[in-house]
């Protein structure tokens, strides 16, 4: 089991063996996700965010850039 020891400032250092698993390098972002009280996993977020294209399937109504600030500016006034 790797083990990491907590600073004063809060930071930690990953074990090599972790970040050669998890193919982590100086730079890269990790998440923390709370899985259970008291329990979190760490994820490597290094994916890029062009694997996500194709995830939902063929685009079927493409829509502008000016449709979507309004839809935002609409959202948010809403909002308030």
């Amino acid at each position: 089991m790797a083990t990491a020891t907590l600073t004063s400032k809060g930071q930690i250092t990953i074990p090599i063996a972790v970040r050669n698993e998890l193919q982590l390098a100086s730079g890269d972002r990790v998440e923390f996700v709370q899985i259970a009280p008291g329990r979190y996993e760490m994820i490597a977020n290094t994916a890029d965010v062009t694997d996500l294209k194709g995830m939902f399937g063929v685009v079927k109504k493409s829509v502008s850039i000016e449709s979507m600030n309004q839809a935002i500016a609409k959202r948010g006034a809403s909002a308030k």
